[in-house]
């Protein structure tokens, strides 16, 4: 666990302050499908990229349309801290995990609330349940 200033806990911020690289540091996006039942999923992103919501993350969850989960709907389902969400504590759905982000050595990811990270290898992310890894979930930002 590495703590950090609540103010400083949006990714750009953080990196720049405590000196890690964006390219380590991973985003947890909690996505939604307005289908009834709402269908609900957790991607896993680097902060160098941007997750494929529309193509990918569709054909995950296998609806017409996904959208990104209102904050105060990812808060309340979660129980985390807007920019803290972290996929660590996540059983109840679906949790995709992009390729790229397994191929870093170290991670930094949120911890549940914006006052802490977790620092660790992504090969923990694979004993999460509900857990996948997905080629190409997100794409290079310059892309």
């Amino acid at each position: 666990v590495v703590e950090c200033d609540p103010q400083l806990a949006d990714t750009a911020a953080f990196c720049e302050q405590y000196g890690f690289a964006p390219g380590q540091s991973a985003n947890t996006i909690v996505i939604a499908a307005k289908d009834d039942p709402a269908k609900l999923c957790c991607c896993v992103v680097l902060a160098t990229t941007k997750l494929d919501v529309n193509k990918t993350v569709r054909k995950l969850l296998g609806v017409k349309k996904v959208s990104f989960a209102p904050l105060e709907f990812a808060r309340d389902l979660t129980g985390m801290e807007i920019g803290g969400i972290t996929a660590v504590g996540i059983t109840d759905m679906p949790i995709y995990i992009d390729a790229a982000v397994m191929a870093v050595p170290e991670i930094i990811m949120g911890g549940g609330n914006r006052s802490s990270k977790l620092l660790l290898q992504p090969t923990e992310l694979a004993k999460l349940p509900n857990m996948e890894v997905v080629a190409d979930l997100a794409k290079p930002k310059d892309a």
